[in-house]
């Protein structure tokens, strides 16, 4: 069967009700050539656009509680907590949201969780007043969480789509394009206070509404299921027991953790340990998110030329340093050092989410190699457990977000200011890079037992290079 025959086959709705593709084989480089590409990036493109509205919705509340003031009775601590229970949620939702993309395929789980969409911005919409209790409100920002379940799903079924000399560039412009909606609601809630002022929070949910309806739409309309992808459920399983996965899911909460954290918690340490009305904070909240989000795409492509492990500790040592000024910053409260350090974490966090992510569907590509698999064969394992582990690694590096709210909550609490938690987070880089150069990047000879701890290698160093070469140099 040609490629071109396969895609017209796979779109028919004769066998299934929906569009499917029976036949799907991105590393053959005439598949890929002929109609695999052509596929794959419009699959990609509406795959962002559903991403980026859930960002949006996932977020929405670190732009809603800027518009929260004296009269709704909620103190700093109290908001802290209200904008970490959507990250909560979401890490936890996105361990369901990958599975189901094998149980009901790419396309369909994507309309559902667009249309989910609409539940939590409803929700919002009815609650946000003053005089609401604080419960109602921890209930409705809960909701928010699915949001955050989108990520899951939709980088596992990119991943399915990607050959693997690709795959570092095609999950950064996914992820990326869906982080980026964390500074897009955070920008529009900067334009309503702007204008409408900080009373007309239902300003940015009623934008939401159209778009969330516009990207189910589109997903039902334009993107594929792949049947090969479908009713694996033990790929979960064996991915749960790869050490490779829980090490992966460390150095993923260091990065995307700090985005999240940060992206959730930045416009509150303005507004609490600098003094910045709504405004204020909100005109300078989405810059770092921004930036983050766009540079995630040259994280996945520096991993795809110079090695993800490599592009992952220099990107961990970097961000020590940036949280070390942000530290002194801190402890002199000087905004403008402050916001330059603090930026540069967003900028480092977004490198470090493209390289993290290239290194997952490396390694278990290597893991295939190892068992002596080769061909279509090594790339399927490589799929398989690679997609199902990404839901795993993603839902542990969402809960960094929260891990970061709560220490900026409890830092708030005991000292007046977000110093201790700095400190904390710079443990976590320095453990994160030791992690790295351990696993990954430790010369061969010398890290024998770890190499066969973790199932090796990509292939055997040659012995005149043994010593020499990397653990998983090609990762």
């Amino acid at each position: 069967m040609t490629a071109a025959a396969a895609e017209t086959r796979s779109e028919s709705p004769e066998r299934r009700g929906g569009r499917w593709i029976e036949r799907w084989d991105p590393e053959d480089e005439g598949f890929w050539r002929e109609a695999g590409e052509r596929i794959a990036r419009r699959n990609l493109v509406f795959s962002v656009l559903s991403e980026h509205i859930g960002f949006s919705v996932w977020s929405l509340w670190s732009v809603t509680v800027l518009f929260m003031g004296p009269e709704y009775g909620i103190a700093p601590a109290e908001k802290f907590f209200l904008v970490a229970v959507p990250t909560l949620v979401g890490g936890v939702l996105r361990v369901p949201y990958t599975f189901a993309v094998a149980r009901f395929g790419g396309r369909n789980w994507t309309v559902i969780s667009a249309a989910m969409l609409l539940v939590p911005t409803a929700g919002a919409a009815v609650v946000l007043e003053p005089g609401t209790s604080y419960t109602t409100f921890l209930l409705v920002a809960a909701l928010a969480g699915v949001g955050g379940g989108n990520f899951a799903s939709s980088m596992t079924n990119i991943n399915s789509f990607y050959p693997l000399r690709k795959k570092g560039w095609a999950l950064g412009m996914n992820a990326g394009g869906g982080n980026i909606g964390v500074p897009v609601v955070q920008l529009l809630g900067l334009l309503v206070i702007g204008t409408a002022g900080a009373a007309h929070p239902r300003i940015v949910l009623a934008v939401y509404v159209p778009l969330i309806v516009v990207a189910a739409v589109c997903a039902a309309l334009f993107m594929d299921n792949l049947a090969p992808v479908t009713h694996d459920t033990g790929a979960a399983r064996e991915a749960a027991r790869e050490p490779h996965t829980w090490v992966m899911s460390l150095l993923y909460l260091g990065t995307f953790g700090s985005f999240i954290g940060y992206s959730f918690a930045f416009g509150l340490v303005l507004q609490n340990q600098f003094a910045r009305t709504p405004l204020q904070a909100a005109s300078l909240t989405f810059i770092g998110p921004l930036l983050g989000s766009l540079i995630r795409p040259v994280g996945g492509r520096l991993a795809d030329r110079f090695g993800g492990a490599r592009i992952t500790l220099g990107n961990f040592a970097a961000m020590g340093l940036a949280t070390g000024v942000v530290i002194y910053a801190s402890v002199v409260r000087s905004l403008p050092v402050f916001l330059v350090g603090f930026i540069a974490l967003f900028v480092l966090s977004g490198l470090g989410n493209g390289s993290t992510y290239k290194m997952i569907p490396g390694i278990f590509q290597a893991q295939a190699v190892r068992r002596g698999l080769a061909g279509e064969e090594a790339a399927a394992y490589g799929r398989r457990l690679s997609g199902a582990a990404m839901g795993l690694i993603g839902a542990v590096g969402a809960l960094g977000g929260l891990v970061i709210n709560l220490a900026f909550r409890q830092s708030f609490l005991v000292a007046g200011s977000g110093t201790p938690a700095f400190v904390s987070f710079l443990g976590c880089y320095v453990v994160c890079g030791a992690v790295t150069w351990a696993v990954y990047l430790r010369p061969a000879g010398r890290a024998r037992r770890t190499a066969r701890a973790v199932e090796g290698a990509p292939a055997e160093a040659a012995p005149a290079e043994e010593g020499r070469r990397p653990v998983y140099a090609e990762v």
